[in-house]
């Protein structure tokens, strides 16, 4: 199938504002032809787009498509079946805001990733991490104190989405196996978390050398290392251990921002997710105890891009939105939008985002080579980010790899 988009205001984020007088051109999966010139195309069907701006199709490198539930204890009353057809439901939602592209941080699998890139399921493209991998004691061990040791990963949807591992070479085989199982990134636990139980905001969790060994086998198979991390110290010890993403990163100060840079390390801030959990998460289950660890990473989200702005670390879209919270995926735009400009903001969802998947000049862009991941939108997004909130109800035409998801135009 070919398709020409006409009548449209261009916004690609390489540019800092809309062009108009632009056609686009669509081959199969790939953009063939941009042309501030009409394009002939006598095969194509015509897309006109009514003077909306056609821009690509978003980039949210942190989300979970299986955690659906706030209080993650809870999945372990949810059988992997249950699981899966929830993420079906998250996943189409998803696409129905325009993100044509998102980075699971930790549960989607190969099989989740096939599904969708089989059409049995509407969706983003996908890439995976598999189960997160946490040492004993820390954010990923969500184990009673009153339990022996971890069920086998088959039993419930909390032990299917994280693995532990103690010592270099546990650490290794836990690397390991998540790439066998396909993983496209490594995802790796280094300090205390919001959402678990026992582990202050402040630990360091995994030695160098644990960090290490999951680094090297990455590098080895030709994948990279992304880190939960908040403090100033969780995040240098990352970064001096070779990692590519620092996720969260609240509590990041200025000189950590500078060593970020220099060592360009991409940060995916997620400050949505707080500020939906402060609102929303008693009631979806959440305990004190970790909305008290909540209300201490919120105080700090504004200084975090603040910090990386000045520093000059490149910042990817990121939500990490649990359960019901999936909802406020678009809210992101509005929190850094006040403090940010909004290009900056839209380069984070696209551009920056097809860095941190290693994707550049064919995810994140219009562009000959690019894939077709595009939206059109009711207005200009780089006057007014609110075009992308209320679930995408200001976007009539989603199209990914070359095909429709929506098209009302």
């Amino acid at each position: 199938m070919s398709f020409l988009f006409r009548n449209l205001r261009l916004l690609d984020p390489h540019w800092d504002e809309a062009r108009e007088g632009y056609e686009v051109l669509v081959e199969g999966d790939t953009v063939k032809e941009v042309s501030d010139r009409p394009i002939g195309a006598g095969a194509a069907t015509v897309i006109d787009c009514g003077r909306r701006t056609l821009m690509p199709g978003l980039i949210d490198c942190h989300v979970h498509t299986h955690h659906s539930e706030v209080y993650i204890n809870r999945l372990e009353s949810v059988p992997l079946t249950l699981m899966m057809a929830r993420s079906a439901g998250r996943l189409k939602r998803m696409l129905d805001r325009g993100f044509t592209t998102v980075r699971d941080a930790g549960g989607a699998d190969w099989g989740t990733r096939t599904a969708v890139e089989a059409g049995l399921i509407p969706g983003p493209r996908l890439f995976i991490s598999c189960r997160s991998i946490g040492p004993t004691g820390g954010h990923n061990d969500r184990n009673r104190r009153t339990d022996i040791g971890p069920p086998c990963l088959c039993c419930n949807g909390m032990v299917f989405l994280r693995a532990i591992a103690d010592g270099p070479d546990e650490v290794r085989k836990a690397a390991r196996e998540q790439m066998r199982q396909g993983a496209d990134q490594v995802k790796l636990m280094v300090s205390g978390g919001v959402a678990s139980p026992y582990d202050p905001l402040e630990s360091l969790q995994f030695t160098v050398e644990e960090i290490g060994a999951a680094v090297e086998e990455a590098h080895a198979f030709g994948r990279y290392v992304l880190t939960h991390a908040y403090t100033p110290e969780a995040i240098t010890r990352a970064v001096k251990c070779g990692v590519r993403t620092i996720e969260h990163g609240n509590l990041v100060d200025a000189p950590t921002a500078r060593l970020m840079a220099a060592k360009g390390v991409y940060m995916v801030p997620n400050l949505v997710t707080y500020e939906a959990m402060k609102r929303r998460a008693r009631e979806l289950g959440m305990p004190d105890t970790m909305l008290a660890k909540n209300d201490e990473v919120l105080k700090y989200g504004y200084a975090e891009l603040e910090h990386c702005r000045a520093a000059g670390v490149k910042m990817a879209y990121g939500t990490d939105l649990l359960g019901a919270l999936e909802d406020e995926q678009t809210g992101e735009f509005r929190i850094r939008g006040e403090v940010m400009p909004a290009i900056e903001v839209i380069r984070s969802a696209t551009l920056v985002g097809a860095e941190v998947v290693r994707q550049e000049g064919r995810l994140g862009t219009i562009q000959p080579g690019a894939y077709a991941d595009l939206l059109v939108v009711d207005g200009d997004p780089v006057k007014d980010l609110g075009l992308f909130k209320d679930g995408g109800v200001h976007l009539p035409a989603i199209m990914k790899a070359g095909r429709f998801h929506r098209n009302v135009l």
